[in-house]
């Protein structure tokens, strides 16, 4: 079966190697193995800390979490009495169905409805549905946000994906991102954290702790390093957070050691501003993420 059940997660199983895991928890994307073109050879492309906390008890550190209705600490009036991200990531989805499972590749539905937990904190209608699909070299990940019928007020809201790319960070080069408008989340005082800078490199590395907002980006960006490159689409999310933090790694609990040299993230958002929607509407965000070498 392309789509295996075992307790607390999905396997995606390729008929051609590939394969990709999914916890019900956050609907996290913890693994995604893909072979580089040309050859056989199955390699990790997204980092999970060896230190990443499973059990449920807080967001997973690495793979895919899911952000929404919030990035970062709560700024809406509908937010403020949750944590930062949202509750996405720390929710358990449940298995909707399998959408796709042919010789091109296999995909699965999960969905989050308001549960008396996320209640206690969000009190708005919502329905949340997260498709991954894999195949041979290429994982897509589709957010579809619904505010239902029967909803009485719009909802607003910011989301994001949190991808972290298995790749060496003292090597990665991110383009293009020259000439964007960027917010620069490391600087020291709110008021430069929330002063845009225009980015002039064509070539964005994280050699530095990097935690930066571009505001609409192209939504096509290629991550590449001296063995390898991956590329990442966008549909929806017309902002990206580049994220990675160097020796600050250092103070998260549940990072490993040296692991900020072994990643970045580069995570398609909408989290500039918050999206807007009326009643019986829905909203798509798709990240593709395709091995290129």
């Amino acid at each position: 079966m392309p789509v295996h059940h075992l307790p607390g997660k999905l396997i995606l199983q390729h008929p051609e190697g590939p394969s990709a895991e999914v916890l019900l928890y956050g609907a996290t994307v913890v693994s995604w193995k893909s072979p580089s073109h040309g050859s056989t050879e199955l390699k990790e492309r997204l980092f999970l800390s060896s230190k990443a906390i499973l059990d449920g008890s807080k967001a997973v550190r690495g793979g895919i979490p899911v952000v929404f209705p919030c990035f970062g600490a709560p700024q809406h009036p509908d937010h403020m009495k949750l944590s930062q991200h949202g509750f996405a990531r720390t929710s358990t989805w449940k298995f909707h169905k399998t959408v796709l499972d042919n010789g091109v590749g296999v995909s699965i539905q999960l969905d989050l409805h308001p549960t008396p937990e996320i209640a206690k904190v969000y009190n708005k209608p919502f329905q949340l549905s997260y498709v991954v699909t894999l195949a041979g070299h290429q994982l897509s990940t589709d957010l579809h946000v619904t505010n239902p019928a029967g909803s009485d007020a719009s909802l607003e809201f910011q989301a994001l994906l949190h991808t972290y790319l298995a790749a060496p960070a003292s090597e990665v080069g991110i383009t293009p991102l020259e000439n964007l408008k960027f917010y620069d989340k490391t600087e020291a005082s709110e008021e430069a954290r929330q002063t845009a800078k225009v980015e002039t490199r064509s070539v964005v590395d994280v050699g530095n702790y990097t935690d930066s907002v571009y505001e609409d980006a192209p939504q096509n960006y290629m991550v590449s390093w001296g063995s390898g490159s991956i590329n990442v689409r966008a549909k929806g999310f017309k902002d990206v957070v580049v994220w990675n933090p160097g020796e600050e790694g250092k103070k998260i609990g549940d990072m490993e050691d040296g692991g900020w040299n072994k990643y970045v993230c580069v995570e398609p958002g909408h989290v500039r501003g918050y999206l807007e929607l009326a009643p019986g509407h829905s909203w798509i965000g798709q990240q593709v993420i395709t091995v290129k070498a």
